[in-house]
């Protein structure tokens, strides 16, 4: 009796699912008849003609958005952006470009080693007049990268102006294929510290962390430095890859889930590692994500390596391109990843029945999970670090002297001047401003007019209107007033306390026009307290070990 009742629960739970496949089904059949009757009711009778690709493009991309930020379609015209970000590879002229204020149209702002544009003899500032005699006053930076970029092996003609000679002249440019460098910069570090940049997770990538290791290794290497901080991520086999080289063959290291079975895989580690004794520290910040996750948490997760910075993103999802009609390409979230503990960092979870609205997990639904040693560590969002750095805030006046904010361009136009006057500098890692360089860059940015919103004076506004809706200002309009005062703006005064980080600023820049994006890097070691905290923890064995419980 009992197994017919049971056999007859299982033929009800069958039907009931058949019938919500059924009805499933039914609503996706009805909701795309709809859709394409309204369209064809708007294309026959709408009262202006419609542009189909902009219409229904912009149904697709609400659909999109309703579900999460990382499903995306890429139309046959975007195809090149989705290339490169998969393999780091597009074909042009190898320079970053931005658009200045103060002269209304887009300039280099720093050209890659080696590329095209570096070649040609383009500098940090050249103003972009034509390209092809197609003239480019005034036209915005995707306007200029799009004429710019082209096919490899394309010829054009450049026009560009150096600013502080005035001159102008024409370049004869070829583009091409132009590899982003997944590693910007490797180097044996005091203390035979050896250190990697990782900067992407592209094609390829772990084949040039592992040239960069050993030849490092090979020079003495008794530590090692990951540097995956602002690391967005990107292939996940590449992050199984380099994982791999530091721990044993045929560990799994992350389950991928998802609503079918082929989104359900499991990655192992396949080849013997290269080193599974040098100690490691991983560098991350809020900006690491994705692969760099993978890498970070499954080193962690391993104990094969102490984690130090500031908790990272928490992007837990998998993405899988698929081919649409016309030469397009959808990049779809198909599941979630799982690293060696068995936890998920996915930081938010997105509601498309509410319009895409994203939740945090709450903290009584966090879980707890264990390292191979035992140690705990945490789901519900990003890897949290074993060793936690807090970096340098950033000043406001920074922050309108180095953007787009500063109508003037003092900063940039301070650095083109000192550039012009320096054939060279010294090395990344000894490079400097003198006190009379920064005292004249100063009486730049005061003559200049220079103006920037103070977050005090901001707050202090937000007080007094909530005192005066309250009814106490009246009883300390006096003292308002004197805070007033005391908190007017003088940019001199800004200037000489945020000096330190100003400074920094400046001599990074200058060293990238110089010895580009490897020697920015090397620079700005010498000033990272991430970097110092890694070097001290590397240098004393037994806090090292304590950390990991070994």
């Amino acid at each position: 009796m009992k197994r017919i009742a049971f056999l007859l629960l299982c033929c009800y739970a069958l039907i009931g699912v058949q019938a919500q496949n059924k009805n499933h089904n039914f609503n996706v059949a009805k909701n795309i008849d709809v859709f394409t009757n309204i369209y064809q009711s708007l294309d026959m009778m709408y009262v202006d003609t419609l542009d189909a690709n902009q219409v229904i493009g912009n149904g697709i991309e609400a659909m999109l958005n309703s579900l999460d930020p990382y499903t995306i379609y890429y139309t046959q015209e975007k195809e090149e952006e989705l290339s490169t970000m998969i393999t780091g590879k597009y074909a042009g002229i190898g320079a970053l470009i931005k658009y200045n204020n103060q002269i209304k149209n887009v300039v280099i702002d720093q050209p890659y080693a080696n590329t095209p544009s570096a070649l040609a003899g383009l500098q940090k500032g050249d103003i972009i007049l034509a390209i092809d005699n197609l003239s480019m006053a005034g036209k915005d930076n995707s306007f200029v990268s799009n004429h710019l970029r082209g096919t490899a092996g394309t010829t054009f003609q450049l026009k560009v102006k150096r600013p502080v000679s005035g001159k102008v002249f024409t370049v004869k440019i070829t583009r091409k294929s132009i590899q982003l460098p997944a590693v910007p910069y490797y180097g044996m570090r005091p203390n035979n510290i050896a250190y990697i940049n990782l900067s992407s997770f592209t094609e390829g990538c772990s084949s040039d962390v592992r040239k960069a290791f050993i030849e490092l290794r090979e020079k003495g290497a008794k530590g090692l430095v990951l540097d995956l901080r602002d690391n967005g991520g990107g292939s996940l086999s590449e992050a199984v890859k380099i994982v791999n080289m530091f721990v044993p063959k045929g560990i799994t290291l992350v389950k991928t889930k998802g609503k079918i079975a082929r989104a359900n895989s499991e990655y192992k580690t396949t080849e013997e590692p290269i080193d599974t004794v040098m100690p490691i520290v991983v560098l991350v910040n809020e900006n690491t994500a994705s692969a760099s996750e993978i890498t970070a948490g499954s080193l962690q997760d391993l104990d094969r390596g102490v984690v130090l910075g500031a908790k990272t993103f928490g992007k837990g999802l998998v993405q899988q391109v698929v081919q649409v009609p016309y030469g397009g390409s959808l990049k779809l979230t198909s599941g979630k990843y799982y690293i060696p503990s068995g936890r998920c960092i996915q930081a938010l979870k997105y509601k498309h029945a509410k319009g895409g609205r994203a939740e945090a997990l709450p903290d009584s639904l966090v879980k707890t999970f264990y390292t191979l040693n035992k140690r705990e560590v945490k789901d519900g969002g990003g890897i949290m670090p074993d060793v936690k750095v807090k970096g340098d805030s950033v000043p406001n006046i920074a922050l309108y002297l180095a953007s787009f904010r500063d109508s003037n361009e003092v900063m940039f136009n301070y650095e083109l001047d000192y550039i012009a006057k320096h054939a060279s500098i010294a090395s990344p890692e000894t490079f400097h401003l003198t006190d009379a360089d920064y005292e004249e860059f100063k009486q730049r940015v005061i003559k200049s007019g220079f103006k920037y919103d103070g977050e005090t004076a901001k707050l202090l506004k937000s007080l007094e209107q909530l005192a005066r809706f309250e009814g106490y200002y009246d009883l300390s309009k006096e003292q308002f007033n004197a805070l007033k005062d005391k908190l007017q703006h003088n940019v001199a005064h800004d200037l000489e306390y945020n000096k330190a980080f100003i400074k920094e600023l400046l001599e990074g820049d200058i060293v990238r026009a110089y010895y580009y994006q490897g020697g920015g890097i090397a620079y700005s070691l010498t000033k990272d307290v991430f970097f110092k905290r890694a070097t001290e923890l590397l240098t004393n064995t037994k806090e090292y070990n304590n950390i990991l419980k070994k």
